[in-house]
């Protein structure tokens, strides 16, 4: 016996990034079963959330809304079932990229220039301060999904108008040029950092999940007291959040060799694309290893 009881692997989903999560929850599902361990899948786009009565414990591989934006883990909180990653509160406010920058700006943490936009915004204005390229995102969406690179004066309310289709909060962000990195924390453990360098023009979903020509650096290639100082730092904004148990932490690095925090992912992906297997991998845990390891810390608040 696992000692881990019965065990409900959550994913599927109805979010945008219902199919990346049947992708992260079925190579769960066989990491656990694996090793001896009573998992089952359970989608809760397709079983009513009273099925899960009766489990011990729930593995979330759920991405988006509705499962790493608080929604699933209160569910869970008032069903008493302990559940792997962040609590209901951390999970809202990473899943929101405005406020994150809000809790990060307060606590003295690096992050890139943005302006909230609007319909109303001078899209011309925002242009100048901000300066191009920029991107803009919706606040409250994953896996680069309605974000633009904005590249030409002027293309700033087309792209906004792109984002705001997914959340009615979009964000606009400075473009920070020096290269796309992520550190994957586990328990009190931060991973390799891993520098990320896509064949496309920027870090987009068909490189994040579908393509093969995106290159993953770990060792990733800064110097080592830089990079000791940023995965100290990626804890501190991981906690600033109430992050806990696991997550991952993106940044981009400018020319001058300065970082900026992007923002925190509660519910990383888990797909062979992934990138906490990547830096655990290199950190010594495989992907078994480290699927039991985040199951053993599933907690309620």
């Amino acid at each position: 016996m696992s000692g881990l009881g019965k065990v409900a692997v959550m994913f599927g989903g109805s979010s945008a990034e219902r199919e990346v999560s049947l992708n992260s929850g079925a190579r769960v599902l066989a990491a656990l079963q694996g090793q001896g361990i009573d998992a089952h899948p359970f989608d809760p786009a397709e079983q009513p959330l009273d099925a899960l009565k009766g489990y011990d414990r729930a593995f979330i591989a759920l991405h988006g809304r509705h499962g790493e934006d608080g929604t699933i883990q209160g569910a869970l909180e008032v069903m008493h079932i302990p559940y792997t990653g962040s609590g209901v509160l951390a999970s809202a406010l990473a899943m929101d990229k405005f406020r994150t920058k809000l809790m990060w700006q307060a606590a003295g943490l690096p992050i890139p220039e943005y302006a909230l936009l609007t319909e109303d915004s001078d899209f011309a204005d925002i242009e100048d301060e901000l300066g191009l390229p920029l991107f803009v995102k919706p606040a409250r969406e994953g896996s680069s999904i309605g974000v633009t690179k904005v590249k030409t004066p002027g293309a700033l309310k087309a792209a906004y108008e792109e984002a705001a289709r997914h959340d009615p909060l979009v964000i606009a962000e400075k473009g920070v040029m020096g290269g796309e990195y992520t550190v994957g924390i586990v328990g009190d453990q931060v991973l390799p950092i891993i520098k990320i360098e896509p064949a496309t023009e920027w870090y987009d979903y068909e490189a994040k999940y579908n393509r093969d020509d995106t290159r993953y650096l770990c060792p990733c290639g800064l110097p080592e007291a830089k990079e000791m100082q940023i995965r100290k730092q990626a804890l501190e904004a991981f906690r600033v959040l109430g992050g806990r148990g696991w997550g991952r932490v993106d940044f981009l690095m400018d020319e001058a060799g300065n970082h900026y925090f992007l923002e925190v992912n509660t519910a990383p992906g888990m797909t062979d694309h992934s990138l906490v297997p990547m830096g655990a991998r290199v950190a010594g845990l495989d992907y078994p290893a480290l699927v039991r390891r985040v199951l053993e810390m599933a907690a309620t608040d």
